[in-house]
């Protein structure tokens, strides 16, 4: 990778550890030190997270008394919640961070603005970008996916609970199998959910390629950008 700058999409179910919601500071603690493994290594890094931890838009407003508008906006407060729960994670650890927002709110972070992104990841500075794209009906996939083609990011890494993708969930069927390398084509076709397909579009559209490996394995992420890890899959 010739700059090594990367966008890492963490869901937010992660931060919550078995409690099932709510913030796990020790999974925050944890994530803060593979983040400052990549930073220490040269690598510009953006974050976005997800907020299914505390709220999720869809969830809110199934059954009608909230609208899915008012509930995509609380999802996206949701994010900033998490991004400033990382954000003390990641000083504590000694890293510089800036969070940005897609909606406005300068008390707590700075408001979304391209160049400042790139100027603090050209600083070493690691950029959180909170509150989705700012707008409902889109989910944080697409908000990372697009924040990584702004930034100029050469990959997007999906860290989730599983080491990459498969043909149907390896929680539920014994027999899945796990898909080292996808097409942009065969993902959305196939529907294999590795993003939604707004943001898997958008990716083959900029040609980014997508890493889907598991937060869990500490080095992974390190491994996977300095090309030694197959403890993951890549849609490209």
């Amino acid at each position: 990778m010739a700059n090594k700058r990367v966008l890492v999409k963490f869901s937010g179910e992660a931060l919550a550890g078995d409690a099932g919601h709510g913030i796990d500071t020790q999974i925050l603690k944890y994530i803060s030190q593979e983040i400052k493994s990549l930073v220490d290594s040269g690598i510009e890094v953006g974050i976005v997270i997800g907020g299914g931890n505390i709220i999720r838009g869809v969830t809110a407003a199934q059954d009608g008394i909230i609208k899915r508008t008012s509930g995509d906006y609380m999802g996206m407060l949701a994010t900033v919640i998490n991004g400033v729960a990382m954000q003390e994670a990641c000083e504590h650890a000694g890293l510089e961070v800036r969070m940005q927002t897609a909606i406005k709110m300068e008390q707590i972070a700075e408001p979304y603005i391209n160049r400042k992104a790139v100027r603090h990841l050209e600083k070493g500075r690691v950029v959180i970008f909170a509150a989705g794209t700012g707008n409902p009906f889109f989910t944080t996939d697409t908000a990372a996916t697009l924040r990584a083609v702004e930034i100029g990011a050469e990959v997007i890494i999906k860290a989730t609970k599983v080491d990459g993708v498969y043909d149907r969930d390896p929680n539920k069927f014994d027999d899945a199998v796990k898909l080292n390398e996808l097409s942009y084509e065969q993902a959305l076709s196939d529907h294999i959910k590795v993003m939604d397909d707004t943001s898997i579009a958008l990716a083959k559209d900029n040609s980014l390629p997508i890493i889907v490996c598991d937060m869990f394995t500490k080095g992974n992420l390190l491994e996977i950008i300095n090309g030694n890890s197959t403890n993951c899959s890549i849609v490209k």
